[in-house]
């Protein structure tokens, strides 16, 4: 049985009031719920005091990068010793933001893979295809060399402590949602991917998100389907009561 997994990835957005009391709004509201795992990945800025407030509770902290170097002249990265500092216990990698704006390669998604890994923080591994790729046919085809380059040099073991997303580019932040249908469609492909690549017992314990465009009123019928695990949530979780709906629908669904 895979325990369902909710994370917010906040961007680059709200300042440290409004950060604060999102956090503190959510851990009065969400203290009740036990069978699904929450996290929320806030800006870097920010970590170390929400990782305070988020202290005890029953959400966990997530950056939404890191640096694959323990330390160095690195102007601007963040490592994840430091990260696990302030209490960082997931990592967002390979996001398509940052593929697609800062031109992050599948080799250096693995790099920092390794570094996370290593550094014992549960990392979020995003793949997906651009709405290009998709009217060309191709989901699956990039799907699976995302997923291939960004888990090189895995063994099992390692396979198991990672999370991996699906983000269909074109759904996230437009409004537009990949079908349930849709997205299980490539979640069960993903899933036949790692047993390919690992075993069938391996991968059928990964946990595969769902990101792009979840909110309340669709995060039920998406996390009813029976390879998708959870949810990378983006704007909706900007707000206690939209992501608080997300996670309660998680908390609702029995697979």
């Amino acid at each position: 049985m895979r325990r369902l997994l909710i994370a917010g990835n906040w961007k680059m957005n709200l300042d440290r009031g409004h950060s604060l009391a999102l956090v503190q709004g959510l851990v009065e509201s969400l203290r009740s719920i036990s069978n699904v795992d929450i996290a929320v990945c806030p800006p870097a800025v920010y970590l170390g005091e929400l990782g305070k407030a988020l202290h005890g509770s029953n959400i966990g902290l997530g950056a939404q990068n890191a640096y694959s170097k323990p330390d160095g002249a690195y102007t601007g990265e963040i490592s994840c010793a430091m990260v696990k500092d302030v209490g960082c216990r997931y990592v967002i990698l390979g996001h398509s933001e940052r593929r697609a704006i800062f031109g992050e390669t599948d080799q250096m998604v693995n790099e920092k893979l390794h570094a996370v890994l290593a550094a014992g923080i549960t990392p979020i591994v995003c793949v997906g295809e651009t709405l290009q790729e998709r009217e060309a046919g191709k989901t699956q085809q990039v799907v699976r060399s995302q997923s291939i380059g960004s888990l090189k040099g895995l063994s099992h073991d390692q396979m198991l402590k990672t999370v991996l997303a699906y983000e269909p580019v074109w759904a996230i932040g437009t409004g537009k949602t990949a079908t349930p249908a849709q997205a299980e469609e490539v979640h069960e492909d993903i899933r036949t991917l790692l047993e390919s690549q690992f075993s069938k017992e391996t991968a059928q314990k990964v946990i595969l998100l769902y990101g792009g465009s979840v909110k309340a009123d669709n995060a039920l019928e998406l996390l009813s389907e029976p390879n998708i695990d959870g949810a990378l949530v983006g704007g909706a979780s900007l707000k206690q009561d939209s992501f608080e709906g997300i996670v309660r629908a998680a908390s609702s669904v029995h697979k």
